[in-house]
């Protein structure tokens, strides 16, 4: 049998091959995956949430990596290369072993229908697997108790936040996406929660699987310390195996990842590996240098100044109220101009109404994208909540027009989606 000869034709090939983006379910999976006795013996770190699940992964990776361990890091999606998705000891992996990967999922699926999600997730663990590794980070692509990466037993999973995104596949209220996002929690093993409010529902499947809880703001205390201080602190009470005991992290760096709401993922990632010392034991040296380097494209991501030209993907409510918040702290002066496209699928009038006290002028796009909502559906949004705004072709077009427009005091701010981003970025590279 003959496979694509190049990882572009690769993805080409699942693309095409799928007529549904998104399949939830793992019997599929879990088939392929025991034709390919994917059954890692290294510990396993899964990801979840709403929002927040890159940064925590970025921490963990960067962390692990600072103690000298051997690391791989699955997550999605990507901006520009799909190598991004697959870290193998902090570099991504590269299109030869992608296609190597992708090729041996191919041939052990037989007839099983795989989604390109699910062939990627498998491709990366055989990879993972194939690697020796010492331990591997999984980030959720989608809800949690159905997606694919939950195939595997987690011996330490983390729900970062939990909110309204992706309803029609996760449910239409928070106790509905609570449920989903709490079926990565397993029995007996350390449940880290960074939502400080969740949902009844997740707090009842940790109790109904006997998944050892520790929730930010109660077991995971995070400090940020007074006035002029540097650093902030973090304390984790564990309560695991019926063993109780309080750890310290003080004199912890400023985070490279702006935005208070990135304390409370970095506090998870921290617990994670506080509750994982015995397997993983990580230094305060290697903990505060993963801590200070982590970085996350796309991020509250400044890429220029004069003016102030920052990436983010935010793309559901919650994280375009964080979004708001950033751009409340920053320093005052000048105009916030918004550089806006975004799918059809979002909650796009509640994005607005988080951000629009804070964007004095919007430049909208469309997206190249069969969920992108077109720059007329998105001006009417913004023209019914009072928002000034244009309308573009491209992103790259509203970017351009928005570049002639600051002054050197204003920001310009490029958000919406991945997609978004992205088109920035191939117009900046770094």
């Amino acid at each position: 049998m003959s496979y694509p000869a190049t990882l572009e034709a690769w993805l080409q090939h699942l693309e095409s091959r799928n007529r549904e983006a998104i399949v939830l379910g793992l019997d599929r999976v879990a088939l392929v995956r025991d034709r390919l006795a994917l059954h890692p013996t290294f510990p396993l770190i899964t990801v979840g949430g709403t929002n927040g699940k890159g940064s925590v992964c970025a921490y963990l990776e960067a962390m692990l990596s600072a103690a000298n361990y051997r690391v791989g890091c699955y997550s999605s999606p990507h901006l520009l290369r799909y190598n991004e998705r697959v870290h193998l000891e902090g570099a991504e992996a590269s299109d030869a072993d992608l296609c190597q990967a992708l090729a041996a999922v191919e041939q052990a699926r037989g007839d099983v229908p795989l989604t390109y999600f699910e062939q990627g997730t498998l491709a990366a663990m055989w990879l993972f697997q194939r690697a020796k590794l010492d331990v591997a980070v999984l980030e959720v692509g989608l809800g949690g108790r159905l997606d694919a990466v939950n195939v595997w037993d987690a011996d330490c999973a983390v729900v970062t936040s939990v909110d309204l995104d992706h309803q029609q596949f996760l449910g239409d209220t928070r106790e509905a996406i609570g449920f989903e996002k709490a079926g990565i929690y397993r029995t007996g093993k350390p449940a880290i929660c960074g939502d400080m409010d969740p949902p009844a529902t997740l707090l009842a499947q940790v109790a109904a699987v006997g998944a050892q809880l520790l929730r930010v703001g109660v077991e995971i205390c995070v400090d940020l310390g007074s006035v002029g201080e540097v650093g902030w602190r973090c304390r984790v009470n564990e309560n695991l195996n019926h063993k109780q005991g309080q750890k310290a992290f003080p004199a912890l760096p400023p985070l490279a990842m702006p935005g208070r709401h990135q304390y409370a993922n970095a506090a998870c990632a921290v617990a994670a590996l506080s509750v994982l010392h015995l397997r993983l034991p990580v230094s305060m040296n290697a903990l505060r240098t993963g801590l200070a380097t982590a970085r996350q494209p796309g991020r509250f991501q400044i890429i220029g100044r004069q003016p102030l030209q920052v990436l983010d993907v935010a793309h559901n409510p919650h994280a375009a109220r964080a979004l708001a918040a950033n751009l409340a702290d920053l320093p005052p002066g000048g105009r916030v101009i918004a550089v806006c496209a975004i799918l059809a699928d979002k909650d796009v009038a509640a994005v607005v109404q988080a951000l629009k006290a804070h964007i004095q002028h919007w430049h909208v796009a469309g997206l190249d994208t069969p969920r992108g909502l077109d720059a007329a559906g998105l001006a009417n949004l913004l023209n019914g909540a009072g928002c000034a705004c244009e309308q573009h072709t491209s992103v790259a077009q509203a970017w351009r027009a928005a570049c002639v427009e600051a002054g050197p005091a204003d920001t310009i701010l490029a958000f919406g989606s991945f997609h978004t981003v992205a088109a920035v970025m191939e117009m900046n590279p770094l």
